[in-house]
């Protein structure tokens, strides 16, 4: 096997799902600053993310709408737009 070809940052690191707030402890080499203390009484670096395999509708089976830019908020306005338009062309 060649020397000095992984990377030197690999580590274990939580992640944690913040919509289910499950806990995942997988060797990473992803760059935190927060840590915090596992099962084993251990402190590994900590890693939020917003949808893991516990949370994701295609895992879970539940279908959830997942909004955290406001999306199908702005998308729901502009169909209820174009409906009232379309219903005051129908009026005249």
């Amino acid at each position: 096997m060649k020397k000095d070809i992984h990377p030197k940052e690999y580590r274990s690191v939580i992640f944690e799902d913040s919509s289910s707030g499950k806990r995942f402890l997988i060797a990473s080499t992803v760059a935190t600053e927060k840590t915090d203390t596992w099962d084993d009484g251990k402190k590994y670096p900590l890693y939020t993310v917003e949808i893991s395999s516990a949370s994701h509708p295609f895992y879970t089976g539940r279908a959830t709408i997942v909004d955290t830019a406001g999306r199908v908020e702005r998308f729901r306005k502009r169909a209820a737009a174009a409906k009232s338009k379309v219903s005051k062309k129908a009026k005249r």
